[in-house]
This record gives C-alpha cells, structure tokens and sequence, in this order.
C-alpha cells in the first residue's frame, strides 16, 4: 500500500507537469496540487489499462498506462480549475473575454 502510494507520487511528478502542458494556456493551480492530479492520473491509467488489457505486470514502463495517465490528470486539471473557479485560459493571467 505505502509502496503504491510512492509510486503514485513519483509518477505524478512527471505525469502532472505533462498533463499541464499538453493543455492550451495557463492553468492556475500550485505545484502540489499538480503532483497530486498527475498521482491520480497515473494511478487511474494503469487502472484503465490493466482492466482494458488484463495485462496485470508489464517489465519495465507501460507506455500506454503512462499516456493514458496523462490524458487523465489533463482532465483532472480541468475539472480541479472548474470546480474551483480558478482562472484558465489566457497566458497573461487576465480573464478571457
């Protein structure tokens, strides 16, 4: 349990940062709740494709589960910017008009 969470952390450093940068614009939120939505992401796409693959231990990086966690914490970031009513969108950090 301890050592999933770990992963789900160090993968969330990577996933999260990506997830926002395949989104347009600026997304408003820290960078701890960036690690937290990528942990959430990485651990929800290895559980899509384990459940859509059955695959249940791959050697090495599962490059599909690590895509497919990136598509899932972008979404996250998105819903986490609705939910909170931050600001998304303009790279000058002024509302859209």
């Amino acid at each position: 349990m301890i050592a999933t969470i770990l992963s789900a952390l160090v993968a969330g450093i990577i996933i999260g940062p990506l997830a926002r940068l395949v989104l347009p614009g600026r997304q408003n939120i820290s960078i701890p709740m960036t690690v937290v939505l990528g942990a959430v992401g990485a651990l929800a796409g290895s559980a899509i494709f384990h459940a859509v693959s059955g695959k249940s231990n791959t050697s090495g990086i599962d490059w599909i589960a690590f895509g497919i966690g990136v598509v899932v914490a972008a979404v996250a970031i998105l819903v986490y910017g609705m939910i909170t009513g931050r600001e998304q969108g303009g790279s000058t950090g002024h509302p859209i008009t």
